[in-house]
């Protein structure tokens, strides 16, 4: 059984739509050098830009910092986590408001607000909101497609071992 190694690349930035676009180059950068397809570095990259994008929109009236640290699971995979300490909103209140996808309607009926947590949850892999003096949003992404299936109840698949 071999220990699981995690490597954590952290950054603080001013909370000014001109540092977006680092995030985007930073996590290009870790994605591609842990082997993502290209589709699938262009999928984070969407999702992570509009985490950044929400916070220097939504989370502080003047000046603040965005947050974003990188988890690296070994080869398996990316959990990015977007945070600030900015404004709290009510994330019941807000899922409510925007309301369940209906794929069949055009996305131009999506409620305003919905379209960038919209992109995120079909960007990534699992998707996770917490509402602690400020908003935390941590995002995964898989390197292999099937792990979303295998743990989508938290349970990892059961391994066999040889003898």
């Amino acid at each position: 059984m071999s220990q699981q190694s995690v490597d954590h690349i952290e950054m603080k930035l001013p909370a000014k739509a001109e540092y977006v676009g680092v995030v985007r180059l930073t996590v290009s950068g870790i994605a591609n050098r842990l082997g993502f397809t290209y589709d699938d570095i262009e999928d984070i990259k969407i999702a992570v830009a509009e985490a950044c994008t929400n916070v220097v929109t939504h989370a502080y009236a003047e000046e603040g910092i965005l947050n974003v640290a990188f988890h690296i699971h070994n080869d398996e995979k990316l959990e990015i986590i977007v945070s600030d300490k900015g404004q709290s909103f009510d994330i019941n209140g807000l899922r409510e408001q925007i309301g369940p996808v209906d794929a069949n309607r055009p996305i131009e009926d999506l409620k305003e607000g919905g379209l960038g947590l919209y992109l995120i949850n079909t960007l990534m892999d699992k998707v996770e909101i917490h509402d602690q003096s400020g908003i935390i949003l941590i995002m995964t992404k898989y390197m292999q497609g099937d792990e979303v299936e295998q743990h989508v109840d938290g349970i990892p698949p059961a391994r066999t071992e040889q003898r």
